[in-house]
């Protein structure tokens, strides 16, 4: 199964629910409280790039709809090496609820556009305070292969995570990579994220989809 099933959801079609976006806030207290994460602020969604003037158009929309908010960081844009583009959010970190609405302008923005098939993933990004006792682990197989990757924004010296928000699944799943390494997963840490947030957000069930956004902007 390539990429594009797996973040698409193609053997489960179900319909996107964007509301379950607005879960985040709620979900990052119990995060924070169970990991010592705390919301930096930044989030992004990705997209599969489309040529056309019918997309250049609703991409302009996107960006000018976000940007009208004069006091805020510009949107970014960015287009990793596997041809995906990031439309990228960046807040102080205490507005993650502006920061989901973003997510969700730019998703339901493409969405009634005709653009939802394009739609790939939306994370926000979570950043370690110092007060968790996870530790890294072996490479596990869902930290290898291709993904959507683009230069990340990162954390000097600290641990970072996502929350990963997959359109065509309606599920969310958590990603650690290990600071320091080449493409590792903190698992232990994944696993734990899960059964924290399991109550607040529709978590993945399936581990196979929990897929790997090295180097995403955003976190």
């Amino acid at each position: 199964m390539g990429l594009l099933d797996i973040l698409l959801g193609r053997t489960r079609p179900v319909r996107p629910d964007l509301d379950r976006l607005f879960a985040l806030p709620s979900a990052a207290v119990t995060l924070e409280a169970a990991t010592g994460f705390r919301p930096t602020g930044q989030g992004a969604v990705c997209f599969a790039t489309v040529e056309g003037a019918a997309f250049e158009q609703t991409h302009r929309e996107v960006r000018a709809l976000l940007d009208a908010d004069a006091g805020r960081t510009p949107v970014g844009l960015s287009r990793d090496a596997y041809g995906y583009s990031w439309l990228v959010s960046r807040r102080s970190p205490d507005e993650l609820p502006e920061l989901v609405n973003d997510l969700h302008a730019v998703n339901s923005t493409l969405e009634a556009n005709g653009f939802g098939p394009q739609l790939l993933c939306s994370l926000a990004g979570f950043l370690d305070t110092g007060d968790t006792d996870g530790a890294g682990a072996p490479e596990d197989p869902r930290g290898a292969g291709e993904g959507p990757a683009a230069a990340g924004d990162g954390a000097a010296g600290g641990r970072s995570l996502a929350l990963v928000y997959l359109y065509k699944r309606g599920t969310f799943y958590p990603f650690a990579p290990l600071p320091g390494t080449r493409e590792r997963r903190d698992n232990p840490l994944e696993l734990r994220v899960r059964a924290a947030l399991g109550d607040d957000l529709p978590v993945e069930k399936d581990l196979g989809r929990w897929f790997p956004v090295w180097g995403a902007p955003g976190m």
